[in-house]
This record gives C-alpha cells, sequence and structure tokens, in this order.
C-alpha cells in the first residue's frame, strides 16, 4: 500500500472533508441569521414602537425597547379607528375570496394537468401571460365594466373575480397534479372511479400542501388589499382595514403620533404573522413540491 492510499491519509482526508462541510455549514447558518434579522427588524422595531412613549418613537438614534410601556396605545388607537367594522369587512373579503381562489383554482389546475384537450398548452401559456398584465393596465376597463352593471360601492368587484381562478395559483396547482403518478389514477378509473370521484377524494387530498400555499397567499393578498377596496369602496361602512389604517394615519392630529400608528399597523399585521406561523411547514413543503422554489 502507497503511501497516497495509507489509512491515515485517507483518514486525514475524510477528516478535511467533514471540517469543511461543517464550516460551510456554519458559514450558511450564520448568512441566513444575518438575513433573517434584517428583514425581521422593521417587523420587530414596528412591535416595539407601538409600546412606546410618543417622544421616543422616530428619534435617532433608533429606540429598539421602549423605556416606558404603553399597552394603553393600543385603546387609544382604537377610539379613532373603527377597527370592529373594518375588520369585520376584512374578514369577509378574506374568506370569501380564499374559497373562490381554492375551489376555481384547483379545478382549473387539474384540467389543465390531466385532460387532453386542443390547445391545451397554447391555453396555458395565454394563462400565464396575463400575469405580466399590471393592474394599472386594465384598471379603466374593469372598473367601467364594474361600474355599468352596478358593482360599485359593493364587495363584488373584490370577491368575484377570485372564482375565476388566478394565473398563479392555477400554475402552483397544476405543477402540483403533474407530480402525481397516473398510475394512481388509472388504478382508480379501474375501480370504478368517475373524474369528479378522483377529483375530489384522490387529488384533492393529496394536493393539502399546494392547498395550503394557495390558502396562505390568497389570505394574505386579501388582507393587504389596499387599491381594490380604495377604488371600488366609497361608503365607509364598507371599508377594510387598509383603507381604515390610511385613514387613522390621515386623521387630524394623528399625523405625528406615530405610536399609536405602529399600535394599528400591529394590528392590522398581526392575523397574517399568525396564520403564516401556523401553517409555515405546510407552506414550505408546498412551495417544495409545488416548483416554487430556487
Amino acid at each position: 500500500m502507497s503511501a497516497a492510499t495509507s489509512p491515515r491519509s485517507v483518514l486525514e482526508s475524510n477528516g478535511f472533508v467533514l471540517l469543511s462541510r461543517l464550516v460551510g455549514r456554519a458559514l450558511l447558518y450564520l448568512l441566513l441569521i444575518v438575513m433573517s434579522l434584517w428583514f425581521l427588524a422593521p417587523l420587530f422595531w414596528m412591535i416595539m414602537s407601538s409600546f412606546m412613549p410618543l417622544d421616543q418613537v422616530g428619534v435617532f438614534p433608533v429606540q429598539w425597547i421602549p423605556r416606558v410601556w404603553q399597552p394603553e396605545n393600543y385603546t387609544d388607537a382604537l377610539k379613532f379607528w373603527n377597527f370592529g367594522t373594518t375588520f369585520r369587512n376584512t374578514m369577509f373579503v378574506t374568506i370569501v375570496s380564499l374559497i373562490g381562489d381554492i375551489g376555481s383554482c384547483t379545478v382549473v389546475a387539474y384540467g389543465f394537468a390531466r385532460f387532453r384537450f386542443p390547445f391545451r398548452d397554447a391555453l396555458f401559456l395565454i394563462l400565464l401571460a396575463t400575469l405580466m398584465l399590471p393592474f394599472a393596465v386594465r384598471l379603466i376597463p374593469v372598473y367601467a365594466a364594474y361600474d355599468a352593471i352596478g358593482w360599485i360601492d359593493t364587495f363584488y368587484p373584490l370577491i368575484v373575480p377570485s372564482f375565476f381562478g388566478n394565473a398563479f395559483y392555477i400554475f402552483i396547482c397544476r405543477q402540483f397534479f403533474l407530480g402525481i403518478p397516473q398510475d394512481l389514477l388509472d388504478a382508480a378509473k379501474i375501480d370504478g372511479a368517475s373524474e369528479v370521484r378522483i377529483f375530489t377524494q384522490v387529488m384533492i387530498p393529496l394536493a393539502k400542501p399546494a392547498i395550503v400555499v394557495i390558502a396562505i397567499l390568497s389570505f394574505q393578498n386579501s388582507w393587504n388589499d389596499f387599491l381594490g377596496p380604495l377604488i371600488y369602496l366609497k361608503d365607509p361602512d364598507l371599508h377594510t382595514l387598509a383603507i381604515g389604517l390610511y385613514k387613522f394615519t390621515s386623521l387630524p392630529g394623528q399625523g405625528g403620533i406615530y405610536n399609536q400608528q405602529m399600535a394599528a399597523s400591529t394590528l392590522m399585521v398581526l392575523p397574517v404573522l399568525i396564520v403564516f406561523f401556523l401553517f409555515q411547514k405546510q407552506f414550505i413543503q408546498g412551495a417544495n413540491i409545488s416548483g416554487l422554489k430556487g
């Protein structure tokens, strides 16, 4: 046995490889921690500022921890903000839109993934091309159409489009459905299952990770939507949280009360954070399986 292939040299080589991997993984974790802190810093400052006295917010250098904790900032903010009505409206729009997105996108995605029909691929490319159309480009014709049928100042423009599919959500579901083995569907057909039964009892249970991804994205988009309610809703009793928060910050005397503004912002962001942290495992799993990674 030569010196180059001696057990000692092999052990030293393996030890060097193991050390390199450990150092590389440690550097990777360090980079991820730094990036996480970088992205979480604004959120942390917003939450801490919501408990600070007014003279501690918006000063330099930035104050991260309240000198005196003032939870009454939340109650003071709610005195000027119709939180109950806007919260109820936002929940209604969000839940109905979520149901519409999940129902319509799974059905359309199943059709694109499992059925063969003329111009299927071309139609799917056209569907994806709609993602490149900015909302501002179709704002005026869409508004004119809604105005012609009397939908302005109602929730219909915010919830009805979700029942006709979302191109991005359809793409997510289609990618997931394509990953399900065809043999499984053939076995279900041999057992006498119809397409409806295969979709509801086979595909939907298997597609739970992708559905969770769609649900979280739909919840976030509807909850944070500002432009849609601003354009279509004029009645204050129909306003959502985004519009209510905007009106709150523009009230006379509220322009410089940053601690109450941060308290109101925290109340609006909190439900989205809770939903994400409760379903983050399923969200990451669904994103990986659906081809969104990378």
